[in-house]
């Protein structure tokens, strides 16, 4: 539970919290999901207002933007993995948007062998922050995440006052499998 639940407030009823935490309900399961049984490899903990994830996954294709109504698939270049990071409310579970998410990966001595900002990526499944990186092969990694938090407006005079802080959490000892879906 995030470090102040939500509360009725001139602006949420009981049936509106109820919903989200439903919503939040449904985003976890999705998440839960992609970390256990479609990811080669996967986390969860729970850090300030957020609970911060990853799932890692081989590199795989992307439709890009590129003129209006336009779309360009782009298959993975020399990158080998990707990484999929979840951000959402502690207190209800729902996806947090917005946030400026990266990543740090380093090897068994410490040493940074990538780096990356991860946007917002639409998945079918999933919404969630993540990027296809390079990595130097097979191996087990630490994955530190930093969250800075998003800029967008707070409604609730009540339960506005979330997701100030940035915050970092780091997975340590992650078997990492590289390669191209």
């Amino acid at each position: 539970m995030s470090q102040h639940g939500k509360q009725p407030s001139e602006e949420v009823d009981d049936r509106q919290l109820r919903l989200a935490r439903e919503a939040g309900d449904a985003y976890r399961a999705a998440v839960e999901y992609m970390i256990e049984e479609v990811a080669h490899t996967g986390d969860t903990r729970e850090v300030g207002d957020y609970v911060v994830g990853f799932a890692q996954e081989e590199a795989e294709g992307l439709y890009e933007l590129v003129g209006e109504g336009e779309f360009a698939w782009r298959e993975p270049d020399d990158e080998n993995a990707h990484v999929e990071v979840v951000v959402a409310d502690a207190d209800d579970g729902r996806m947090v948007p917005g946030a400026d998410v990266s990543l740090r990966i380093s090897d068994r001595d410490g040493e940074a062998v990538e780096s990356a900002t991860l946007p917002l990526l639409w998945h079918p499944g999933l919404y969630h922050y993540g990027a296809n990186v390079r990595l130097p092969g097979d191996g087990t990694y630490s994955l530190e995440i930093r969250v800075e938090p998003p800029e967008f407006h707070r409604h609730d005079e009540e339960n506005g006052d979330r997701y100030g802080e940035p915050v970092e959490v780091t997975f340590e000892n992650v078997d990492v499998k590289t390669g191209e879906d």
